[in-house]
């Protein structure tokens, strides 16, 4: 099968490019090589022997004219959810004008879609008010998490919109043209290949300032470190993307909450604790009180459908996660540095 990554030198889009190759499919990466870290990224693939695209997601005209391929998964995206305020030219160019010229592109070469959505589709207002910091225990224990019947009437930050006025695109194109597609709504991803900088996730930056001694701060609600997320390993997503791809002529149209649930979730006052252990670091640890608009106390993915369908459950825990990000940062810590 052959199989185009967009976003294939980002952090998950060169995890999933490198795992389907290892496993003998022919993967070709999409990437413009715009951000610090996807030339680090480059050599990766280059040396896994995959061919990289240097097109912008954004210019269907150079997209059309790549080679036909069976399956596309969608891993290009921007971000970053504050950037998403200020950035909405570039935010709009790749996440939602993106997704339209992926789309174009399948519907002309009959390709099935594989995309990457996120958990930032739900609303802030549902998230705050299913979420009380004195009562995040029993929420969790009684399994009232987010699942894919959970409302998406609200705001949601810019990012959000963007993917999920993509996922409605996707639907769009699969009842008009007969595309075959998966959208998989994912939290928090983390692990090798995410290089600790702030707008990549929490986790990777809170092992990355453990590991050089840096400051760090708890920010919003207080700043008390109480903000809880789960977090799903990215070699986790890597094996169900393995059993979407294989099912996927039989198992197609579907949208999927996935994330790390209560196999693997943390505050952020937990994943100090953690980093201190494996780092053997601790760090100093300011307080700012506000909050942005855009945060929320806590989210917990419901993972109940896709463990069904794909009979698929997270095998890494939040130390696990926390280890191998903290295994691969310190290995490769000088070449970081040269890209940032």
């Amino acid at each position: 099968m052959k199989v185009l990554i967009t976003g294939g030198c980002g952090f998950v889009g060169s995890n999933v490019a490198i795992f389907l190759k290892k496993r003998n499919f022919s993967v070709s990466s999409l990437d413009n090589l715009s951000r610090k870290g996807s030339l680090f990224n480059l050599k990766l693939l280059r040396q896994s022997k995959i061919k990289n695209y240097k097109i912008d997601i954004g210019n269907y005209k150079k997209i059309k004219k790549i080679p036909k391929f069976d399956l596309i998964i969608d891993c290009c995206a921007e971000a970053a959810v504050e950037v998403s305020r200020d950035e909405l030219d570039r935010v709009f160019n790749t996440n939602l004008v993106g997704t339209l010229n992926i789309l174009k592109k399948a519907k002309k070469d009959k390709s099935k879609v594989i995309f990457l959505s996120s958990s930032r589709v739900y609303p802030i207002e549902l998230l705050n008010k299913s979420y009380k910091f004195k009562n995040f225990k029993k929420i969790i224990n009684k399994k009232k998490k987010i699942n894919e019947d959970s409302s998406i009437q609200g705001a949601k930050t810019i990012y959000g919109f963007t993917k999920l006025a993509s996922e409605m695109l996707i639907e769009e194109f699969g009842y008009a043209y007969n595309i075959k597609y998966i959208i998989n709504r994912c939290g928090v991803i983390s692990g090798p290949l995410q290089f600790g900088k702030q707008d990549q996730g929490f986790v990777s930056h809170w092992v990355w300032k453990h590991i050089n001694k840096s400051k760090l701060s708890y920010i919003g609600y207080g700043g008390h470190g109480n903000q809880t997320r789960d977090v799903l390993h990215v070699e986790d997503l890597c094996n169900l993307l393995i059993l979407q791809i294989k099912n996927i002529s039989k198992i197609y149209n579907k949208l999927f909450v996935v994330g790390g649930s209560t196999a693997s979730y943390t505050s952020l006052k937990k994943l100090t604790l953690i980093c201190q252990k494996i780092t053997k670091n601790k760090i100093s640890l300011t307080k700012k009180p506000k909050t942005s608009i855009y945060d929320i106390p806590c989210y917990i993915s419901d993972n109940s459908k896709v463990s069904k369908v794909y009979k698929w459950r997270p095998k890494k825990n939040i130390y696990s996660i926390v280890k191998d990000t903290y295994i691969w940062l310190s290995k490769n810590k000088k070449n970081i540095k040269k890209y940032f």
